[in-house]
């Protein structure tokens, strides 16, 4: 059944035109970073972890910052959990942290679809009394020849916050369901929540299908962890100077039924990250677009683990500000700040 998902997107190939240029507009602005040193883990043996990243966020109304990093306490397999800060809005848009920062792993590798790196690259979602945090997993298993595959799986947890237990219940994986209800797995990450309607949802999403990786939009059922193989689409495609691309944040509402998200891409030319934006609608389709707003820059930026990389996953509207949260090298956690309307300036629609 994978294809009908290749077919579909190669004849979206056929049919893309250039979107974006190999152009950087550095517009945010560095508010402060975190990195191990600055964080506490509380309720494991290990108190420090080597690397802090690629975090998962959202803004609540009394002016509380969930951040969900990546966490990694060993190099050996990269094997990762996910973590919980707490932070207020005006001490991450000043940069002033009071330091240690106490964390809680709320997540980590439990199950056999986790096996290969954890958990990983949190996107958060608010509803009601809710988190529900989107991650990767790494499903392992023999094909019918008995040679190991590994597969990223778009996994789903449910966050209480009013619960005592900071433990995030793990709801599964997604699957795409064909119209004779029989479901297969595809290689997906990187994705977004936008019109939530539960257990409907519909949503953006990075699959691995086909030579190149490309973005993508569809509709699920949170109930049954399906994805509805009628309604996935391509989106956006690499460009010639690209090798990959991906969605990057979390799917911010800024306007009625428009949803702003951030979107990453890997450049041939030295294999760096820069992220841009865009705006869909409540479907998913392409409304606008921007080429590069944010790249590393730097030697506290580029230099880490895997280098030169600004990844995801946090996108939060606070006031006339925009903030990007996302990892750093693979090793710490930026807070990049912008006003929205500048912002705002530089999509275009399509």
């Amino acid at each position: 059944m994978i294809e009908i998902l290749e077919s579909r997107l190669e004849e979206f190939e056929r049919s893309y035109k250039r979107i974006r240029y190999n152009v950087l507009h550095d517009i945010f602005s560095r508010s402060c970073y975190i990195t191990p040193e600055n964080v506490i883990v509380t309720n494991y043996l290990r108190s420090h972890p080597v690397a802090i990243f690629n975090p998962g966020g959202a803004l609540l109304g009394n002016g509380t910052v969930l951040i969900f990093p990546r966490l990694v306490f060993d190099y050996y397999t990269y094997n990762s959990s996910i973590g919980l800060l707490m932070i207020n809005i005006d001490e991450l848009l000043e940069g002033k942290l009071h330091n240690p920062l106490q964390c809680e792993i709320v997540l980590w590798p439990e199950k056999l679809w986790e096996f290969g790196h954890g958990c990983e690259d949190a996107r958060a979602h608010v509803h009601k009394d809710l988190v529900y945090l989107l991650y990767t997993g790494s499903k392992h298993y023999h094909d019918e020849s008995g040679s190991l595959v590994k597969q990223s799986v778009q996994a789903l947890a449910v966050f209480d916050l009013n619960a005592q237990d900071r433990h995030a219940e793990k709801r599964g994986y997604f699957s795409v369901k064909c119209e004779d209800e029989k479901s297969f797995l595809v290689g997906c990450k990187d994705s977004a929540f936008l019109e939530f309607k539960p257990p409907a949802v519909s949503m953006l999403l990075r699959l691995d299908v086909g030579r190149r990786l490309a973005c993508w939009r569809g509709e699920g059922d949170i109930s049954t962890m399906t994805l509805s193989i009628d309604s996935l689409h391509p989106v956006m495609s690499p460009e010639d100077w690209e090798t990959k691309i991906g969605w990057s944040t979390n799917a911010v509402e800024y306007a009625p039924g428009e949803y702003l998200i951030g979107w990453h891409a890997v450049l041939r030319e030295d294999l760096s990250y820069r992220n841009g934006l865009a705006v869909v609608n409540e479907k998913g389709e392409l409304l606008a677009i921007s080429d590069y707003l944010l790249a590393p820059r730097g030697l506290n930026e580029w230099y880490g683990d895997r280098a030169g990389v600004i990844f995801g996953d946090t996108l939060i509207k606070h006031e006339d500000k925009l903030i990007w949260i996302g990892g750093v090298s693979d090793y710490a956690i930026g807070v990049f700040v912008v006003d929205l309307d500048r912002a705002l300036f530089y999509l275009r629609s399509i």
